[in-house]
Formats: C-alpha cells, sequence, structure tokens
C-alpha cells in the first residue's frame, strides 16, 4: 500500500514538472521544473528496485544536465528569439504529440510484465566491477569528455575573439 502512495505522488511530481516545463513563461522556472520531473523519475527508480538507474538520474540528469541548460540560456541573447513566432506550428505539435501518447499507452498495454524477475541490484558489487574490470574505458570515457569540452571553450574563443574584431 506505501509502495502504491509513493508511486502516486512521485507520479504527481513528473507531472506536475512537466507541466511547469510546458507552460512556464520565465525559462528558469521551466529548468527547475525539469528538475523536479526528473526527480520523480528518480523516485519510480527506487521504486523499481533499481537504485544505482535512480543514482545516475539525479547526478546526471538533475544535476549535471540541469545546470548544462541553466547556463546555455543564461548566455544565448534572448532579443535574438523574440521575432520567432510559436504559434503557427501547434496543430503539427499537437498531432505528433497525440500520437507519441498513444504509441506509448498501446505499447504499455500490449506488453507482458515479468513480476518474478524484480530483485535489486548490489550497489557495491557494480561499483567494484566498475572501477576493477571496466576501469580503462571509463577513463578513455572520461578523457573524451575533456577533450570535447576542451573542444568547445576553443571554439567559442575564436568565435568571441572574431565578434570584437
Amino acid at each position: 500500500m506505501t509502495s502504491l502512495v509513493f508511486f502516486y505522488l512521485a507520479c504527481v511530481v513528473i507531472l506536475s514538472g512537466g507541466l511547469t516545463v510546458v507552460l512556464s513563461r520565465n525559462i528558469i522556472y521551466a529548468a527547475f521544473g525539469l528538475m523536479a520531473a526528473l526527480a520523480g523519475v528518480a523516485g519510480l527508480f527506487i521504486l523499481s528496485f533499481a537504485p544505482f538507474l535512480a543514482l545516475v538520474q539525479i547526478l546526471i540528469y538533475g544535476g549535471a544536465i540541469v545546470i548544462v541548460i541553466i547556463f546555455a540560456l543564461m548566455l544565448t541573447k534572448l532579443e535574438d528569439f523574440r521575432t520567432l513566432s510559436d504559434h503557427k506550428h501547434w496543430p503539427i505539435a499537437l498531432i505528433a504529440s497525440l500520437l507519441t501518447l498513444g504509441t506509448i499507452v498501446a505499447a504499455a498495454f500490449y506488453t507482458p510484465v515479468n513480476l518474478a524477475s524484480r530483485r535489486g541490484v548490489d550497489l557495491s558489487k557494480m561499483a567494484h566491477e566498475l572501477f576493477s574490470q571496466w576501469a580503462i574505458p571509463f577513463e578513455i570515457a572520461s578523457l573524451l569528455l575533456l577533450i570535447a569540452l576542451m573542444g568547445g571553450v576553443i571554439m567559442v574563443r575564436k568565435t568571441d575573439s572574431s565578434d570584437d574584431k
């Protein structure tokens, strides 16, 4: 019974965060709504006995991605987008949204669910595997991310110096 209450609570958090993202006129409030929705998804992962996915959801999406979105929004010039009209694509967006919703609902009703295989994952065992057997691919991925970050900084510096001249 308590898991059902927490499930509905997580669903309310996800829906209210999603509505905040869609309906908010302030872009920062929309980013915080996204963070709330992602925290609700992490709650669903916890209810599904997937604490590692919940942790990754909060750290990567709730923390890093939302912060990157906020920085990107704060660094863009909003005057460039004031002249854009966002009302002419509403019918297409509504049709695409309804088709996507129909596909998700149909997949949810016609997919068999195996409840017997629900068991938790030992996080200490997963961490041991990640940092022993998978240590080299983990470090290679971190180096690739560092190279991409440095490339982004170099590209921004070149465009900033060409704008000043």
